[in-house]
Formats: structure tokens, C-alpha cells, sequence
């Protein structure tokens, strides 16, 4: 598969990123950070960590990881979290700069601070 980021930003996104010569696409639900018990961390960095894991489990399951990534949204209940959200996607996905979008929100359940969805392709 060729994949080149464009327009690259630095802060773990790309304005685009144009995928080609590729097999397989998946398409993972919007991720919450919820663990396998149904508990969810109390704080924003917690919380954006287990989102991001199970993410990495979606993926896993269809033989792919986070650096098959090429296009994110991710849903913020509040402005505020913005930065925190910056600092644990650069420290999960490293130079990694897929497509991504980011809205702000009100999330299904009040207590999840975001949710990230996720297209991957191989």
C-alpha cells in the first residue's frame, strides 16, 4: 500500500492523506472510554488513553495497528480538553499524521469526556 501524509501539521494530523494500492479497509465505531467492566476513568487523560487502547483493540482484531490509521474524528465534550488531547494523540501515535477531524460536542454518555472513531486500511 502507498500512503503519503500532505500537508503534514506536526501535531499528529495531516491536512490529507492519500491512500493507494490498498486491500482492506476497516471502519471502527466511535471508541469510549469505557474498560472491558464498564468503568470509565474519572479524568481526561485516563480517559483519552482507554479510548485510544480500545481503538488499538478494534484494530488488532483485523490483523492492523494504530499506524494504519488514515482518517480519525475525534468528538470532545468540552474546549478544554484540547490540550490534553493533543498531548496523549502525539504520545500514541507518535510521527504518525493521519487525516482528522475534531468536534466538539455533547457525547452520548456524560461522564465519557470523548469518543474517537477511526478508518485504517492495509
Amino acid at each position: 500500500m502507498q500512503h503519503r501524509a500532505i500537508h503534514p501539521t506536526g501535531m499528529s494530523y495531516s491536512q490529507a492523506y492519500e491512500i493507494s494500492g490498498y486491500q482492506r479497509l476497516v471502519f471502527v465505531s466511535g471508541q469510549v472510554p469505557e474498560d472491558e467492566n464498564g468503568k470509565t476513568p474519572p479524568d481526561f487523560r485516563s480517559q483519552a488513553e482507554l479510548a485510544w487502547k480500545n481503538v488499538a483493540r478494534q484494530l488488532q482484531a483485523t490483523d492492523m495497528g494504530l499506524q494504519d490509521i488514515v482518517k480519525l474524528t475525534i468528538y470532545l465534550s468540552d474546549r478544554e480538553y484540547r490540550q490534553e488531547n493533543i498531548e496523549v494523540r502525539r504520545n500514541v501515535l507518535g510521527d504518525h499524521q493521519p487525516a482528522m477531524t475534531i468536534i466538539i460536542t455533547g457525547i452520548y454518555d456524560e461522564q465519557w469526556l470523548l469518543e474517537i472513531e477511526a478508518i485504517a486500511a492495509k
